[in-house]
């Protein structure tokens, strides 16, 4: 009998303890770290109006033009806001940072170590063609997601994602990778779009394939009509399934989406001083600074307002392509960025409007300052033999900084000791050479118009300096099939951050995606970035978070292969006086096409007057 208790002790034992390993967790959301800030039962978020009425139009622009309406293939152009109409089975709010509450999931589960995370489907979830959205829907988007997506996102998504299995038709489980750290994972496959798996079985399209005929999804709007490369409206659908939820209450309120393309931003200007679109985030200095003095300003019939804004800067930048060969020292490379004047551009360019950006994380408090910390070495210290020289012992790499004339001599003076270093000496024609005698030639790309004053006196001061430096105009068609060729020197682009990195700095900075991603367009492939990626990723506090993101800015900085550019905290936006929001915005979004609406008798009197 004492024999047959001690086994029983035991076996209730080791129960308990199994218990405890695989004790799950059940909630309406999930967070990074810490608690959700909506409990299970909040009636709507806390940033928006509730009983915002439904109706109207909202109008904005956008630049160039389009031939596709797939924005998950890298065939063609796709149109703005053409993923509009997919959902997934999380989404964020705009006043948290790292939380994601259930849309098409009513619920989720998951273990403490999130190697997995159930996902509990509502079944009054819907396409918009009426048919059922299922669990068969999410396992068949995730396929063809894998099989077929972007390249760099297989490249991340085929690391993560062990199985994916149906428990029931409404009931889908997502198995992780072992080995991997697993934080950010239950989010991240809740974040999938989902396609209708009937309309691909049915149409027979090819996802891989650039369409006009945008695929069956569950969102909010449909598409209304378009004309090919002008115009694209969307329309809010009448019976969208989600209406009633509470992440959705006060949102979606317009009932139209239109959207005009432009050629270049003067002529968008000119279309929003004409009525032809009602509202306008400004980008362009000048014009904020200068032209905003039009008859509907005048006549009250346009707001010109700033609007606050908690959002990182973008990252924008001159971004230099490493894989072409002259560019492989990074002399060469803090040699061009020194020929970059933002002061001077700031005061006569932009009217002193901007700031300049010096981190990936600029607007944060994740953003490398001054030498390393003491927790960022403890990081650093480890890979000493991969890092570039100077990331341990001197300040973090910022961007220079000029004198108010065009030209800084000192700076010429810093950038020609560079070149002449790293083996680019002035000819007597002036030009750098290299031993083999080929000219130092630099192209800078541009598909904007606006983007001219800015970058010509750039190659004026490369010119000074002995670059054999041109600026190509082309238009964005071109641009888009040279970026996603890696056919350039330098071209403008982003670098848009989280405030809660993870697997997508891999699409951006990782040696894995650097000849197929489409998002790591300056083609960087370092050990050391890699390694800190994945102590990033690992994180399990916020602090432990920002302190790794810090060392790892620092080491992005630490290789030239970007000249950052400028940015605002503000929102600099003006619209027709029609449009209202709620007093408080949050933190991380304007939230136009979100949780703005409009004022019925305030356009019906706008529109008497001959506003548009």
């Amino acid at each position: 009998m004492f024999v047959l208790f001690n086994i029983i002790l035991v076996i209730l034992t080791l129960t308990k303890f199994a218990n405890a390993e695989e004790q799950v967790i059940i909630a309406h959301g999930i967070s990074t770290f810490g608690d959700l800030k909506y409990k299970n039962n909040f009636k709507h978020l806390d940033y928006v109006n509730p009983s915002a009425p439904k109706g109207g139009e909202v109008s904005i622009w956008a630049f160039g033009s389009f031939d596709s309406m797939h924005p998950y293939t890298t065939k063609g152009r796709s149109g703005s806001l053409s993923s509009i109409f997919f959902e997934s089975l999380l989404t964020g709010t705009s006043d948290e940072i790292d939380s994601a509450y259930g849309l098409v999931a009513e619920s989720l589960e998951y273990p403490k170590d999130r190697s997995w995370v159930i996902f509990n489907m509502r079944p009054e979830a819907r396409f918009s063609d009426g048919t059922p959205l299922t669990a068969e829907d999410v396992l068949f988007s995730f396929n063809l997601l894998k099989d077929k997506g972007l390249p760099s996102f297989r490249a991340v998504i085929e690391k993560e994602i062990e199985d994916v299995i149906i428990i029931n038709p409404h009931k889908i489980k997502f198995t992780f990778k072992t080995g991997i750290p697993t934080r950010d994972l239950p989010a991240s496959a809740g974040s999938l779009p989902i396609f209708s798996k009937s309309y691909y079985e049915n149409s027979g399209a090819d996802f891989e394939a650039s369409t006009l005929k945008p695929a069956i999804g569950s969102g909010p709007y449909i598409l209304d009509t378009m004309d090919v490369g002008q115009t694209i409206i969307y329309k809010r659908n009448p019976d969208y399934w989600g209406s009633n939820l509470p992440i959705n209450k006060g949102r979606n309120n317009f009932d139209s989406i239109r959207i005009e393309y432009f050629a270049d931003y003067n002529a968008a200007f000119e279309g929003f001083k004409g009525g032809s679109y009602t509202f306008r985030t400004e980008y362009m200095s000048k014009l904020w600074a200068t032209g905003y003095d039009f008859p509907a300003i005048e006549k009250k019939w346009v707001t010109k307002t700033l609007l606050p804004s908690g959002d990182m800067a973008p990252g924008q930048s001159f971004i230099i392509n490493l894989r072409r060969e002259k560019f492989e020292d990074v002399k060469v490379r803090k040699a061009l960025g020194l020929m970059f004047n933002f002061e001077w551009s700031n005061k006569t360019l932009f009217y002193d409007l901007y700031a300049r950006i010096n981190s990936f994380w600029e607007n944060s408090d994740m953003s490398a300052t001054s030498f390393p910390s003491t927790d960022e070495l403890n990081i650093l210290k480890p890979l000493k033999n991969l890092l570039p020289e100077g990331v341990l012992s001197e300040n973090v790499a910022s961007a220079a900084v000029s004198s108010t004339k065009q030209l800084d001599r000192k700076n010429l003076r810093l950038a020609s000791k560079l070149l002449d270093e790293a083996g680019w000496e002035v000819g007597d024609d002036g030009l750098r050479k290299n031993n083999k005698g080929e000219t130092l030639d630099v192209e800078i790309l541009n598909d904007s118009q606006a983007f001219t004053r800015i970058i010509e006196p750039f190659i004026e001061n490369l010119k000074a300096l002995g670059v054999n430096a041109k600026h190509t105009k082309i238009d964005n068609a071109q641009m888009t099939e040279r970026e996603r060729s890696f056919d350039f020197d330098i071209i403008v682009g982003n670098f848009p951050m989280s405030f809660t990195p993870g697997s997508g700095l891999k699409q951006y900075f990782g040696s894995e995606t650097a000849d197929v991603s489409i998002f790591n367009k300056a083609g960087i492939k370092s050990e050391a970035i890699d390694t800190l990626i994945e102590i990033v990723m690992a994180a399990e506090t916020r602090e432990d978070l920002k302190v790794s993101v810090r060392a790892l800015d620092r080491i992005l900085r630490s290789y030239y292969f970007w000249i950052p550019q400028w940015f605002k905290n503000v929102h600099t936006v003006a619209y027709y006086d029609f449009y209202e929001h709620p007093k408080n915005l949050p933190p991380y979004d304007m939230g136009l096409l979100d949780f703005w609406w409009m004022n019925e008798q305030k356009y019906t009197e706008l529109k008497s007057k001959g506003a548009f």
